[in-house]
Protein backbone atom coordinates (compact mmCIF):
# COMPACT_ATOMS: atom_id res chain seq x y z
CA UNK A 1 0.00 0.00 0.00
CA UNK A 2 0.99 3.71 -0.30
CA UNK A 3 1.21 5.95 2.47
CA UNK A 4 2.49 3.45 4.92
CA UNK A 5 4.55 5.45 6.84
CA UNK A 6 4.14 9.41 8.11
CA UNK A 7 7.24 10.34 6.37
CA UNK A 8 6.65 8.54 3.09
CA UNK A 9 3.20 10.61 3.39
CA UNK A 10 4.80 13.80 3.77
CA UNK A 11 7.64 13.23 1.29
CA UNK A 12 4.50 12.09 -1.24
CA UNK A 13 2.61 15.12 -0.29
CA UNK A 14 5.47 17.99 -0.90
CA UNK A 15 6.06 16.10 -4.15
CA UNK A 16 2.72 16.60 -5.26
CA UNK A 17 2.82 19.90 -4.35
CA UNK A 18 6.72 20.91 -5.79
CA UNK A 19 4.59 18.87 -9.23
CA UNK A 20 2.26 21.92 -8.88
CA UNK A 21 4.81 24.63 -8.62
CA UNK A 22 6.69 23.26 -11.50
CA UNK A 23 3.78 22.26 -13.57
CA UNK A 24 1.28 25.52 -12.68
CA UNK A 25 3.99 28.03 -12.27
CA UNK A 26 5.81 27.26 -15.71
CA UNK A 27 3.25 26.53 -18.76
CA UNK A 28 4.96 24.92 -21.05
CA UNK A 29 4.76 24.20 -24.74
CA UNK A 30 1.99 21.92 -25.51
CA UNK A 31 3.48 18.46 -26.36
CA UNK A 32 0.92 17.27 -27.43
CA UNK A 33 -1.67 19.96 -28.08
CA UNK A 34 -3.60 19.07 -25.65
CA UNK A 35 -0.87 19.11 -22.76
CA UNK A 36 1.61 21.01 -21.24
CA UNK A 37 5.07 21.43 -19.90
CA UNK A 38 7.41 23.22 -18.10
CA UNK A 39 9.07 25.58 -20.08
CA UNK A 40 7.16 28.55 -21.30
CA UNK A 41 5.81 30.75 -18.55
CA UNK A 42 2.55 32.38 -18.72
CA UNK A 43 3.25 35.82 -19.94
CA UNK A 44 2.03 35.63 -23.48
CA UNK A 45 -1.09 34.52 -25.94
CA UNK A 46 0.91 30.57 -26.34
CA UNK A 47 1.17 30.27 -22.84
CA UNK A 48 -2.32 31.37 -21.74
CA UNK A 49 -3.65 28.86 -24.25
CA UNK A 50 -1.34 26.13 -23.11
CA UNK A 51 -2.62 27.04 -19.59
CA UNK A 52 -5.88 26.44 -20.91
CA UNK A 53 -5.15 22.90 -22.07
CA UNK A 54 -3.24 22.39 -19.15
CA UNK A 55 -6.33 22.72 -17.19
CA UNK A 56 -8.48 20.30 -19.65
CA UNK A 57 -5.76 17.78 -19.64
CA UNK A 58 -5.86 17.55 -15.57
CA UNK A 59 -9.64 17.16 -15.73
CA UNK A 60 -8.90 14.39 -18.83
CA UNK A 61 -6.19 12.48 -16.40
CA UNK A 62 -7.71 9.02 -15.11
CA UNK A 63 -7.12 10.96 -11.29
CA UNK A 64 -9.85 12.50 -12.37
CA UNK A 65 -12.69 12.27 -14.89
CA UNK A 66 -10.51 10.24 -17.37
CA UNK A 67 -12.23 7.61 -15.15
CA UNK A 68 -11.61 8.26 -11.47
CA UNK A 69 -14.83 10.50 -10.37
CA UNK A 70 -17.17 8.28 -12.24
CA UNK A 71 -15.90 5.14 -10.53
CA UNK A 72 -16.13 6.77 -7.18
CA UNK A 73 -19.41 7.25 -7.72
CA UNK A 74 -20.46 4.31 -9.37
CA UNK A 75 -18.78 1.76 -6.53
CA UNK A 76 -20.04 3.78 -3.93
CA UNK A 77 -23.77 3.34 -4.67
CA UNK A 78 -25.82 0.44 -6.01
CA UNK A 79 -24.95 0.39 -10.11
CA UNK A 80 -21.21 -0.91 -9.71
CA UNK A 81 -19.08 -3.24 -7.62
CA UNK A 82 -16.07 -4.24 -7.63
CA UNK A 83 -14.86 -7.55 -8.19
CA UNK A 84 -10.99 -7.76 -9.19
CA UNK A 85 -8.24 -6.98 -7.14
CA UNK A 86 -8.28 -3.48 -6.78
CA UNK A 87 -8.49 -2.85 -3.30
CA UNK A 88 -9.07 0.42 -3.30
CA UNK A 89 -12.13 0.21 -5.30
CA UNK A 90 -13.61 -2.55 -3.45
CA UNK A 91 -12.76 -0.11 0.10
CA UNK A 92 -15.06 2.52 -1.50
CA UNK A 93 -17.71 -0.61 -2.78
CA UNK A 94 -17.90 -1.91 0.69
CA UNK A 95 -18.03 1.84 2.81
CA UNK A 96 -14.32 1.23 4.69
CA UNK A 97 -12.37 3.68 3.13
CA UNK A 98 -8.67 3.71 3.98
CA UNK A 99 -6.96 6.95 4.96
CA UNK A 100 -4.53 5.58 3.07
CA UNK A 101 -6.42 4.64 -0.18
CA UNK A 102 -4.73 4.95 -3.16
CA UNK A 103 -7.43 6.22 -5.73
CA UNK A 104 -8.90 8.70 -3.38
CA UNK A 105 -5.50 10.49 -2.81
CA UNK A 106 -4.76 10.24 -6.70
CA UNK A 107 -8.26 11.98 -6.92
CA UNK A 108 -7.89 14.78 -4.25
CA UNK A 109 -4.42 15.65 -5.58
CA UNK A 110 -5.18 15.42 -9.61
CA UNK A 111 -7.90 17.98 -8.97
CA UNK A 112 -6.01 20.71 -6.71
CA UNK A 113 -3.19 20.37 -9.40
CA UNK A 114 -6.66 21.52 -11.64
CA UNK A 115 -7.28 24.11 -9.16
CA UNK A 116 -3.63 25.49 -8.93
CA UNK A 117 -3.47 25.98 -12.21
CA UNK A 118 -6.56 27.76 -13.03
CA UNK A 119 -5.27 30.10 -10.51
CA UNK A 120 -2.39 31.00 -12.33
CA UNK A 121 -4.46 31.84 -15.23
CA UNK A 122 -6.12 33.76 -12.96
CA UNK A 123 -3.44 35.64 -11.74
CA UNK A 124 -1.38 35.97 -15.00
CA UNK A 125 -3.52 36.76 -17.90
CA UNK A 126 -4.88 40.01 -17.30
CA UNK A 127 -1.41 41.11 -18.03
CA UNK A 128 -0.55 39.40 -20.69
CA UNK A 129 -0.13 42.29 -23.62
CA UNK A 130 -0.66 39.76 -26.85
CA UNK A 131 -4.05 38.88 -25.96
CA UNK A 132 -7.11 40.37 -26.69
CA UNK A 133 -10.09 41.54 -24.19
CA UNK A 134 -12.43 39.03 -25.41
CA UNK A 135 -9.55 36.51 -25.54
CA UNK A 136 -8.64 37.37 -22.22
CA UNK A 137 -12.30 36.95 -21.04
CA UNK A 138 -12.82 33.57 -22.27
CA UNK A 139 -9.32 31.92 -20.67
CA UNK A 140 -10.23 33.56 -17.74
CA UNK A 141 -13.84 32.17 -18.10
CA UNK A 142 -12.50 29.22 -18.45
CA UNK A 143 -9.75 29.04 -15.35
CA UNK A 144 -13.49 30.23 -13.38
CA UNK A 145 -15.27 27.61 -14.81
CA UNK A 146 -12.75 24.81 -13.82
CA UNK A 147 -12.11 25.76 -10.35
CA UNK A 148 -15.72 25.97 -9.83
CA UNK A 149 -16.43 22.64 -11.45
CA UNK A 150 -13.33 20.90 -9.11
CA UNK A 151 -14.36 22.73 -5.83
CA UNK A 152 -17.90 20.87 -6.84
CA UNK A 153 -16.24 17.85 -7.20
CA UNK A 154 -14.21 17.96 -3.74
CA UNK A 155 -17.17 19.08 -1.85
CA UNK A 156 -19.50 16.83 -3.03
CA UNK A 157 -16.62 13.74 -2.42
CA UNK A 158 -15.49 15.26 0.94
CA UNK A 159 -17.89 17.91 2.41
CA UNK A 160 -20.84 16.47 1.54
CA UNK A 161 -24.41 18.66 0.43
CA UNK A 162 -25.72 21.46 2.61
CA UNK A 163 -29.02 20.30 4.40
CA UNK A 164 -28.42 16.74 3.91
CA UNK A 165 -25.07 15.70 5.26
CA UNK A 166 -22.01 17.83 6.33
CA UNK A 167 -21.31 20.74 7.74
CA UNK A 168 -17.31 21.53 7.17
CA UNK A 169 -16.13 22.10 3.04
CA UNK A 170 -12.50 22.05 1.66
CA UNK A 171 -9.85 24.56 2.49
CA UNK A 172 -10.63 26.98 -0.34
CA UNK A 173 -7.46 28.29 -1.82
CA UNK A 174 -7.67 31.54 -4.57
CA UNK A 175 -4.38 32.19 -5.31
CA UNK A 176 -1.77 30.28 -6.87
CA UNK A 177 0.68 27.88 -4.93
CA UNK A 178 4.16 29.04 -4.82
CA UNK A 179 5.78 26.75 -1.91
CA UNK A 180 5.38 25.32 1.38
CA UNK A 181 5.21 27.73 4.50
CA UNK A 182 2.86 28.21 6.86
CA UNK A 183 0.45 30.19 4.75
CA UNK A 184 -0.35 27.23 2.86
CA UNK A 185 -1.48 25.59 5.50
CA UNK A 186 -5.15 25.83 5.01
CA UNK A 187 -8.05 25.07 7.36
CA UNK A 188 -11.63 23.82 5.69
CA UNK A 189 -14.08 26.41 5.30
CA UNK A 190 -17.41 25.54 6.29
CA UNK A 191 -19.68 23.55 3.50
CA UNK A 192 -22.02 26.89 3.24
CA UNK A 193 -18.69 28.98 2.04
CA UNK A 194 -17.30 25.90 0.13
CA UNK A 195 -20.44 26.31 -2.38
CA UNK A 196 -21.18 29.54 -1.96
CA UNK A 197 -17.69 29.80 -3.75
CA UNK A 198 -18.35 27.09 -6.70
CA UNK A 199 -21.31 30.00 -7.35
CA UNK A 200 -19.30 32.73 -7.50
CA UNK A 201 -17.05 31.27 -9.51
CA UNK A 202 -19.45 30.48 -11.92
CA UNK A 203 -21.39 33.70 -11.50
CA UNK A 204 -17.75 35.35 -13.27
CA UNK A 205 -17.71 32.50 -15.90
CA UNK A 206 -21.19 32.73 -16.76
CA UNK A 207 -20.31 36.81 -17.36
CA UNK A 208 -16.80 35.77 -19.50
CA UNK A 209 -17.95 33.43 -21.35
CA UNK A 210 -19.27 33.15 -24.77
CA UNK A 211 -22.26 31.85 -25.99
CA UNK A 212 -20.68 28.93 -28.38
CA UNK A 213 -21.36 25.49 -29.98
CA UNK A 214 -17.47 24.01 -29.09
CA UNK A 215 -19.08 21.86 -26.74
CA UNK A 216 -15.27 20.54 -25.56
CA UNK A 217 -14.73 23.56 -23.60
CA UNK A 218 -16.34 25.77 -21.30
CA UNK A 219 -19.33 27.89 -22.60
CA UNK A 220 -21.81 30.09 -21.51
CA UNK A 221 -24.47 27.80 -21.76
CA UNK A 222 -21.80 25.51 -19.86
CA UNK A 223 -21.48 27.49 -16.83
CA UNK A 224 -25.34 28.29 -17.37
CA UNK A 225 -25.69 24.27 -16.71
CA UNK A 226 -23.43 23.97 -13.67
CA UNK A 227 -25.16 26.51 -12.11
CA UNK A 228 -28.34 24.83 -12.77
CA UNK A 229 -26.70 21.33 -11.07
CA UNK A 230 -25.00 23.71 -8.00
CA UNK A 231 -28.14 25.05 -7.39
CA UNK A 232 -30.71 21.77 -7.74
CA UNK A 233 -27.81 20.71 -4.81
CA UNK A 234 -28.67 23.56 -2.84
CA UNK A 235 -32.25 23.14 -2.86
CA UNK A 236 -32.90 26.67 -4.78
CA UNK A 237 -35.88 25.84 -7.27
CA UNK A 238 -36.20 29.14 -8.48
CA UNK A 239 -32.89 29.40 -9.79
CA UNK A 240 -32.87 25.90 -11.05
CA UNK A 241 -35.53 26.95 -13.64
CA UNK A 242 -33.91 29.67 -14.63
CA UNK A 243 -30.63 28.41 -15.30
CA UNK A 244 -32.40 25.57 -16.69
CA UNK A 245 -34.35 27.19 -19.35
CA UNK A 246 -31.21 29.71 -20.14
CA UNK A 247 -29.53 26.37 -21.24
CA UNK A 248 -32.88 24.66 -23.26
CA UNK A 249 -33.50 27.70 -25.17
CA UNK A 250 -29.84 27.72 -26.89
CA UNK A 251 -30.03 26.81 -30.41
CA UNK A 252 -26.41 24.88 -29.77
CA UNK A 253 -28.07 21.58 -27.75
CA UNK A 254 -30.52 19.95 -28.23
CA UNK A 255 -32.37 16.37 -26.50
CA UNK A 256 -30.65 13.77 -29.32
CA UNK A 257 -33.49 11.85 -30.76
CA UNK A 258 -31.53 8.49 -30.37
CA UNK A 259 -30.22 8.10 -26.88
CA UNK A 260 -27.68 5.81 -27.91
CA UNK A 261 -26.66 7.79 -31.08
CA UNK A 262 -24.74 10.01 -27.59
CA UNK A 263 -22.36 7.48 -26.67
CA UNK A 264 -21.57 6.04 -30.42
CA UNK A 265 -20.98 9.50 -31.61
CA UNK A 266 -18.97 12.16 -30.38
CA UNK A 267 -19.25 16.02 -29.19
CA UNK A 268 -23.44 15.43 -30.56
CA UNK A 269 -25.73 18.36 -29.55
CA UNK A 270 -26.86 16.54 -26.54
CA UNK A 271 -23.73 17.56 -25.03
CA UNK A 272 -23.11 20.74 -23.10
CA UNK A 273 -19.72 19.30 -22.04
CA UNK A 274 -17.55 17.00 -22.87
CA UNK A 275 -14.06 15.69 -22.74
CA UNK A 276 -12.38 14.46 -25.58
CA UNK A 277 -10.33 11.28 -25.76
CA UNK A 278 -8.21 10.14 -28.23
CA UNK A 279 -4.93 7.73 -29.09
CA UNK A 280 -3.05 10.38 -27.21
CA UNK A 281 -5.40 11.10 -23.96
CA UNK A 282 -7.59 7.56 -23.51
CA UNK A 283 -10.22 7.10 -20.96
CA UNK A 284 -10.34 4.43 -18.81
CA UNK A 285 -14.03 3.24 -18.19
CA UNK A 286 -14.05 0.55 -20.82
CA UNK A 287 -10.42 -0.63 -19.48
CA UNK A 288 -11.93 -1.13 -16.08
CA UNK A 289 -15.47 -2.49 -17.11
CA UNK A 290 -15.00 -4.53 -19.83
CA UNK A 291 -13.47 -8.20 -19.30
CA UNK A 292 -10.13 -9.49 -20.35
CA UNK A 293 -11.40 -11.09 -23.00
CA UNK A 294 -12.75 -8.29 -24.35
CA UNK A 295 -9.20 -6.13 -23.96
CA UNK A 296 -10.24 -4.76 -20.27
CA UNK A 297 -9.19 -5.45 -17.09
CA UNK A 298 -12.29 -6.63 -15.73
CA UNK A 299 -12.56 -5.35 -12.11
CA UNK A 300 -15.79 -3.12 -12.14
CA UNK A 301 -19.15 -4.77 -13.41
CA UNK A 302 -22.81 -3.97 -13.12
CA UNK A 303 -24.56 -5.16 -9.70
CA UNK A 304 -26.32 -7.70 -10.83
CA UNK A 305 -29.74 -5.85 -9.44
CA UNK A 306 -29.04 -2.76 -11.30
CA UNK A 307 -28.45 -4.53 -14.68
CA UNK A 308 -32.34 -6.59 -13.60
CA UNK A 309 -33.56 -2.49 -12.85
CA UNK A 310 -32.49 -1.12 -16.25
CA UNK A 311 -33.59 -4.15 -18.45
CA UNK A 312 -36.80 -4.56 -16.59
CA UNK A 313 -38.28 -2.51 -19.09
CA UNK A 314 -37.94 -4.38 -22.30
CA UNK A 315 -38.72 -1.32 -24.21
CA UNK A 316 -36.02 0.82 -22.46
CA UNK A 317 -33.31 1.15 -24.94
CA UNK A 318 -30.68 1.39 -22.40
CA UNK A 319 -30.96 -1.63 -21.17
CA UNK A 320 -29.16 -2.90 -24.18
CA UNK A 321 -25.82 -1.03 -23.13
CA UNK A 322 -25.30 -4.53 -21.18
CA UNK A 323 -23.42 -7.61 -22.13
CA UNK A 324 -22.68 -10.74 -20.19
CA UNK A 325 -19.70 -11.79 -19.23
CA UNK A 326 -19.94 -16.17 -18.90
CA UNK A 327 -16.78 -16.75 -16.91
CA UNK A 328 -17.24 -13.88 -13.88
CA UNK A 329 -20.74 -14.61 -14.36
CA UNK A 330 -21.62 -10.86 -14.60
CA UNK A 331 -22.88 -7.74 -16.68
CA UNK A 332 -21.03 -5.37 -17.52
CA UNK A 333 -21.78 -1.88 -18.88
CA UNK A 334 -21.23 -1.29 -22.65
CA UNK A 335 -21.90 2.42 -22.53
CA UNK A 336 -18.05 2.95 -22.80
CA UNK A 337 -16.78 0.58 -25.95
CA UNK A 338 -14.92 2.48 -28.08
CA UNK A 339 -11.51 0.40 -29.45
CA UNK A 340 -8.53 2.20 -27.90
CA UNK A 341 -10.10 3.48 -25.23
CA UNK A 342 -11.22 6.63 -26.87
CA UNK A 343 -14.99 7.07 -25.51
CA UNK A 344 -15.51 10.31 -23.93
CA UNK A 345 -16.27 11.74 -20.75
CA UNK A 346 -20.05 13.69 -20.56
CA UNK A 347 -19.65 16.23 -17.80
CA UNK A 348 -22.54 18.12 -18.50
CA UNK A 349 -25.54 17.11 -21.13
CA UNK A 350 -29.42 18.31 -22.12
CA UNK A 351 -31.01 15.37 -20.59
CA UNK A 352 -29.54 16.58 -17.26
CA UNK A 353 -31.29 19.62 -17.80
CA UNK A 354 -34.76 18.82 -18.39
CA UNK A 355 -34.54 16.06 -15.54
CA UNK A 356 -33.30 19.44 -12.86
CA UNK A 357 -35.90 21.65 -14.58
CA UNK A 358 -38.41 18.66 -14.17
CA UNK A 359 -37.11 17.85 -10.17
CA UNK A 360 -37.66 22.10 -9.75
CA UNK A 361 -40.84 21.93 -10.76
CA UNK A 362 -42.42 19.45 -8.81
CA UNK A 363 -40.61 20.70 -5.79
CA UNK A 364 -42.95 24.17 -6.70
CA UNK A 365 -45.62 21.86 -7.09
CA UNK A 366 -46.29 22.69 -11.41
CA UNK A 367 -46.35 18.49 -11.32
CA UNK A 368 -48.02 19.04 -14.99
CA UNK A 369 -44.76 20.51 -16.20
CA UNK A 370 -42.43 18.28 -14.24
CA UNK A 371 -44.21 15.50 -15.88
CA UNK A 372 -43.95 17.03 -19.30
CA UNK A 373 -40.13 17.42 -18.89
CA UNK A 374 -40.09 13.72 -17.13
CA UNK A 375 -41.59 12.47 -20.43
CA UNK A 376 -39.28 13.95 -23.22
CA UNK A 377 -36.33 11.95 -21.28
CA UNK A 378 -38.27 8.67 -20.69
CA UNK A 379 -40.09 8.85 -24.50
CA UNK A 380 -36.00 9.48 -25.82
CA UNK A 381 -35.12 5.58 -24.31
CA UNK A 382 -38.28 4.33 -26.00
CA UNK A 383 -40.54 4.21 -22.88
CA UNK A 384 -44.24 5.28 -21.90
CA UNK A 385 -45.23 8.15 -20.05
CA UNK A 386 -45.20 7.71 -16.16
CA UNK A 387 -48.37 7.04 -14.10
CA UNK A 388 -47.06 9.55 -11.05
CA UNK A 389 -49.79 12.01 -10.25
CA UNK A 390 -48.87 12.86 -6.48
CA UNK A 391 -45.36 15.24 -6.02
CA UNK A 392 -43.93 12.53 -3.86
CA UNK A 393 -44.52 10.07 -6.65
CA UNK A 394 -43.40 12.51 -9.61
CA UNK A 395 -40.10 13.34 -7.33
CA UNK A 396 -39.80 9.39 -6.83
CA UNK A 397 -40.27 8.88 -10.73
CA UNK A 398 -37.27 11.90 -11.48
CA UNK A 399 -34.92 10.20 -9.48
CA UNK A 400 -35.76 6.46 -11.03
CA UNK A 401 -35.29 8.19 -14.40
CA UNK A 402 -31.63 9.86 -13.05
CA UNK A 403 -30.55 6.52 -12.29
CA UNK A 404 -31.34 4.93 -15.86
CA UNK A 405 -30.35 8.03 -18.02
CA UNK A 406 -26.97 8.68 -16.12
CA UNK A 407 -25.76 5.17 -15.27
CA UNK A 408 -22.05 4.96 -15.20
CA UNK A 409 -21.45 8.63 -15.73
CA UNK A 410 -20.90 9.41 -12.09
CA UNK A 411 -24.23 10.75 -10.80
CA UNK A 412 -25.60 8.22 -8.71
CA UNK A 413 -23.90 8.39 -5.44
CA UNK A 414 -24.14 12.08 -4.92
CA UNK A 415 -27.85 11.77 -6.02
CA UNK A 416 -28.61 9.51 -3.24
CA UNK A 417 -27.00 12.00 -0.72
CA UNK A 418 -28.62 14.93 -1.81
CA UNK A 419 -32.22 13.77 -2.22
CA UNK A 420 -31.00 12.56 1.34
CA UNK A 421 -31.56 8.59 0.10
CA UNK A 422 -28.57 7.64 0.63
CA UNK A 423 -28.73 5.69 4.12
CA UNK A 424 -32.43 4.03 2.87
CA UNK A 425 -31.78 3.10 -0.89
CA UNK A 426 -27.87 1.59 0.03
CA UNK A 427 -29.07 -1.29 2.06
CA UNK A 428 -27.95 -5.37 1.55
CA UNK A 429 -26.74 -4.15 -1.80
CA UNK A 430 -25.58 -7.72 -2.78
CA UNK A 431 -21.85 -8.25 -4.35
CA UNK A 432 -20.54 -11.08 -6.61
CA UNK A 433 -17.46 -11.66 -4.29
CA UNK A 434 -18.50 -10.95 -0.75
CA UNK A 435 -21.35 -10.54 1.65
CA UNK A 436 -23.87 -7.49 0.87
CA UNK A 437 -23.30 -4.65 1.92
CA UNK A 438 -25.39 -1.80 3.70
CA UNK A 439 -23.91 2.36 4.41
CA UNK A 440 -25.24 2.51 7.92
CA UNK A 441 -23.17 4.86 9.12
CA UNK A 442 -24.00 8.25 8.18
CA UNK A 443 -20.17 10.25 8.36
CA UNK A 444 -19.71 7.22 5.13
CA UNK A 445 -21.34 9.70 3.21
CA UNK A 446 -18.47 11.43 2.48
CA UNK A 447 -14.69 10.28 2.10
CA UNK A 448 -11.74 10.75 3.90
CA UNK A 449 -9.44 13.24 3.59
CA UNK A 450 -6.26 11.54 2.36
CA UNK A 451 -3.89 10.89 4.88
CA UNK A 452 -0.78 12.88 3.17
CA UNK A 453 -2.75 15.72 3.37
CA UNK A 454 -3.97 15.42 7.12
CA UNK A 455 -0.14 14.44 8.10
CA UNK A 456 1.27 17.90 6.22
CA UNK A 457 -1.63 20.42 7.70
CA UNK A 458 -2.15 20.25 10.87
CA UNK A 459 -5.01 22.41 10.19
CA UNK A 460 -7.22 19.59 8.54
CA UNK A 461 -10.13 18.24 10.36
CA UNK A 462 -10.52 14.85 9.19
CA UNK A 463 -14.27 14.27 8.48
CA UNK A 464 -15.69 12.17 11.39
CA UNK A 465 -16.57 8.59 10.51
CA UNK A 466 -12.62 8.39 9.74
CA UNK A 467 -11.03 9.72 13.02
Amino acid sequence: MLYNTKRLQLILFMFLNIGLLVSCSKVLDQKPQNEVGDDAAIVNKKGALAAVAGMYNELQNGDYYGRNFQIISDVSADQAQSIGTWDFYREMDTYQVALGNQENGFFYARVFRAINLANHIIEKVPGITDLTDVEKNRIIGNAYFIRALSYFDLLRVYGGVPGKYGTLGLPIVTTPFKGIDASTMVARASLADGYAQVEADLLKAETALLVSADRSTASKSAARALLCRLYLYTGNSAKVLTYANLVITDANYTLLPNYLDIFAGKLTTESILELNFNSTDQSGMRTWYFPTSKGGRGDLCAHTSFYQFATANIKDIRGTLFAYEPTAKVYYPTKYNKAGNIDNAHILRMAEMYLNRAEAKANTDDLSGALTDLNLVRKRAGIADTTAATKATVLSAIWKERNLEFAFEGHRFFDLVRTGQALTALVNVERKNGAAVTLDIAGRQVFPFPSFEVDANNKILQNEAYK
